[in-house]
């Protein structure tokens, strides 16, 4: 009972050790997301030996046996009469009269057999021996001399067929009686190797409880440090989350101000290169401007000289040739002001600073969380270091005690194992000699029957049959003779093997087999200190009858022992136990996250003055310059001044309005080879501008409206979600710890410590105890017990037989003719 209790307090620990391994079991996913945990794998189930299996051989006759005895004894199993008898040993150290009676009346049946056998076994050696003296005077048979009478043949026949049927039958039990000594050698020799597969299998089973214990308690381990690594990795982990919260709203901005900016940049450009070709452009056309002034003041000569005719015509004509014109933008400058001022504030420093930000949360996290993962981190190798201590404390010894025994069970098994091999042999051969005598009076009744009607003639005189018939008689009187001889020793054989094997059927194999047996061992006091219930705390007891039931279903030891009644299961699952303070620490624990300003009042203004001065600028007016530029013709005036030049008489006149004319004509190429391509690239950037200008105010509105929804966003709420998903960062940690309790109970309750081993230990000793060695001896002494009745019979044709076929001393035939003897006549005597 001290080892009942040592073992209760260290199985208790040993389960609570197990349940807090099970319940942190497995490592936690290090990554921002929580996804659903994953299922943990099953606890791996040792693989056994097949052990001994029913033998259709060695049961061959096992109905036949059985019905036989259980007719010999049919009461059920005396449950309360063997608890009297040990109750009354255990008291009085003797039996009472009474308990004896009741005893004899249990087993009248076995006495009725006994009795039986010892009156075979006197009676037969006295009957053969007054039998044997009565021959030698003459009597019983002995004389030899047979009288013919008309029923000879008859009555011989029938004595043949009856020996015959008799021998067969005896022949018969003979076969039996080898095959079944055949079956009992087999099953030594299968039960010592069955033996040892059913110690190996509870030792593999005895050391795979240890095992999954240390598989439980090394999974902790590795879940402690999985958590604390996560925990280490909370600023990544956690702080992502956050960001991932937030740029929702203000990645939108951002984009929006990063494209305006973009855009601020490329019409600071178009505007600067606007500029540029303005400047070129002027100074191109006051280039030509002096070159038109030059070749206008000759013309002005040439026309007021007095000879010249028709001159006055192109007076008004000369007054509209000129260059002095210029691409005037008036809002140009006021344009290129608010984009000075917007390129100043530097957008991409405010995007910068703004990312900055939210790069930054993950280290904040760190930093505000550095506290709450010291103490958690603390909590986990508290918890670790109880895994530790419960470890030590978890009763393997007990488990490494009873696998020693077994071990050392295992050895006596072998060392015995050949002495267990010579005594088999030499019982082997004992009954190979019993089964051979038998076979030997089989062969003498067998040649008698042979050999006595191979060498009959029924018609001739019995004092002449021929050595053959004579022969066939003696074998038949050999075979009574070794009947009478040997019988009564195989009767002794009979009946001690009888009681042999049929009282371990009557008390152990059949109430082992319908399960009263175990019943019979649960009996309260049969057995000093085995109450399993008591010596693991139960409420209630537990039979090994229940034990061996749910161990032969293959049940865990949870249900097996009923552990449920002595331990809260969802107490020690309770993960609350181990994650509230994990759970207080974070709540304790305030992330703050600056405030942060997108864009200031001052940049929005900025931005609101540059979609204003977009709106202003005319882009009609300077397309408009540009047309007017562009439409300048001198040719037109040379044309002029050549049809005047025709006109003229004075050759000096005619040559110099021809030369004027050519001026211009140069002049106007110089304007197309120089003005016109400035004036298309400075249309083509107008056309550019025009462009962007009419995107850049979807574009600024756009970025007020983001950035000011995303400011809004961040000042109500960025305190509710660094909350909201600390939470869930929380929630999420905790929620592994769930799941795998979850598993954990189901490891409990239906995967640790399968003991169908267990079960299968005890069908493997009944099986080779009673299917196997008890079946065959019990085959054997029936079938023995079966030749020598018959013998009795074999015994009586035989020897009846036996005259029809052995030569007579004395002539006896048989004359079937009638025979005619004359009637005397009746005659008169007179004296």
């Amino acid at each position: 009972m001290a080892l009942c209790g040592s073992v209760r307090g260290g199985f208790r620990a040993s389960l609570g050790v197990m349940l807090l391994g099970l319940s942190l079991a497995q490592p936690v996913p290090g990554h921002a997301a929580c996804p659903t945990a994953a299922t943990p794998l099953n606890l791996t189930q040792p693989e056994y030996q097949d052990t001994a299996a029913e033998d259709t051989i060695a049961g061959f006759m096992s109905a036949l046996v059985q019905s036989f005895l259980h007719t010999v004894q049919p009461r059920p199993f005396p449950k309360d009469l063997i608890l009297n008898i040990v109750q009354d040993v255990n008291q009085k150290q003797q039996l009472d009269q009474g308990l004896l009676k009741e005893v004899l009346i249990y087993r009248v049946g076995f006495l009725v057999c006994v009795a039986i056998g010892v009156v075979y076994i006197v009676l037969m050696p006295l009957v053969g021996f007054f039998l044997a003296c009565c021959r030698c005077c003459g009597n019983c048979g002995g004389k030899m001399y047979q009288k013919q009478t008309s029923s000879i043949d008859c009555r011989r026949r029938t004595l043949y067929w009856s020996a015959f049927i008799t021998t067969v039958i005896i022949l018969a039990g003979n076969i039996c009686m080898f095959r079944s000594n055949e079956a009992f050698r087999r099953s030594v020799d299968g039960g010592v190797v069955g033996i040892d597969r059913t110690i190996e299998n509870v030792q593999e089973f005895l050391s795979a409880v240890p095992q999954q214990v240390n598989f439980v308690v090394n999974e902790s381990y590795k879940t402690v440090q999985e958590v604390s690594r996560n925990l280490d990795a909370i600023g990544p982990q956690l702080g992502a989350e956050i960001q991932k919260r937030f740029r929702g709203t203000v990645d939108p901005a951002l984009r929006s101000v990063r494209l305006l900016d973009r855009e601020t940049v490329n019409t600071d450009m178009e505007l600067k290169k606007l500029n540029s070709s303005l400047v070129q452009l002027q100074s191109s056309v006051d280039r030509l401007q002096a070159n038109v002034t030059v070749v206008k003041n000759r013309i002005n000569q040439t026309l007021s000289e007095p000879n010249c005719i028709r001159c006055t015509s192109m007076y008004g004509e000369l007054r509209k040739l000129t260059l002095d014109t210029s691409i005037s933008i008036p809002s140009l400058s006021k344009l290129q002001a608010a984009v000075d001022e917007v390129i100043k504030t530097d957008l991409q420093s405010k995007i910068k600073e703004v990312e900055d930000f939210f790069n930054s949360i993950p280290q904040r996290v760190t930093n505000d969380t550095k506290d709450v993962v010291k103490n958690s981190k603390q909590r986990l190798d508290e918890i670790k270091t109880q895994v530790a201590q419960a470890t030590n404390d978890i009763p393997l010894s007990s488990l490494t005690n009873v696998s020693k025994t077994l071990e050392q069970v295992q050895g006596d098994v072998i060392k015995v194992t050949p002495e267990i091999k010579r005594v088999e042999h030499i019982r082997w051969g004992v009954c190979v000699v019993l089964c051979c005598v038998v076979l030997l009076v089989v062969v003498c009744y067998l040649l008698g029957l042979v050999l006595g009607p191979a060498g009959l003639s029924p018609r001739k005189d019995p004092a002449k049959r021929s050595c053959t018939a004579d022969c066939g008689g003696v074998f038949l009187m050999m075979g009574a003779g070794f009947s009478f001889l040997f019988s009564w020793l195989f009767m002794i054989v009979v009946v001690l093997l009888f009681l042999l094997g049929g009282s371990v059927y009557d008390l152990l194999c059949q109430p082992w087999n319908n399960g009263q047996l175990l019943e019979f061992i649960d009996t309260p006091g049969l057995i000093p200190g085995l109450e399993i219930g008591p010596a693991l705390g139960l409420k209630s007891n537990i039979n090994i009858s229940d034990i061996y039931r749910d161990c032969e279903q293959n049940q865990p030891l949870w249900t097996t022992l009923r552990l449920y009644e002595v331990i809260n299961l969802d107490d020690l699952l309770n993960v609350s136990k181990y994650t509230d303070e994990i759970q207080m620490y974070f709540d304790n624990t305030d992330i703050t996250l600056a405030s942060i300003t997108l864009l200031s009042p001052d940049v929005k203004k900025q931005l609101s003055s540059l979609s204003t001065s977009a709106e202003d600028f005319n882009f009609t007016a300077v397309t408009q310059q540009i047309n007017n530029v562009s439409s300048i013709n001198l040719n037109t005036t040379a044309d002029s001044l050549d049809k005047l030049a025709d006109a003229q008489n004075n050759n000096a006149i005619q040559t110099a309005l021809k030369s004027e004319a050519m001026d211009l004509r140069k002049i106007q190429s110089d304007i197309q080879t120089t003005i016109n391509p400035q004036l298309e690239s400075i249309n083509s950037t107008v056309k550019d501008l025009q462009a962007v200008f009419q995107n850049i105010n979807g574009t600024v509105g756009e970025v007020l409206g983001n950035v000011e929804a995303a400011q809004d966003f961040l000042n109500t709420n960025t305190t509710q979600i660094v909350e909201t998903e600390s939470r869930k960062f929380v929630d999420c940690q905790m929620g592994y710890f769930i799941v795998y309790a979850d598993w954990a109970d189901l490891m409990i309750t239906q995967q640790v410590g399968r003991c169908r081993p267990v079960a299968g230990a005890v069908d493997s000793v009944e099986i080779i105890v009673c299917s196997h060695l008890v079946e065959s001896l019990n085959a054997f002494w029936f079938s023995l017990g079966w030749c020598i009745i018959f013998f009795i019979p074999g015994i009586i044709f035989s020897i009846k037989l036996a005259k029809y076929y052995r030569r007579m001393k004395y002539s006896d035939v048989y004359d079937d003719r009638i025979i005619m003897n004359p009637i005397p006549r009746p005659q008169m005597k007179f004296t």
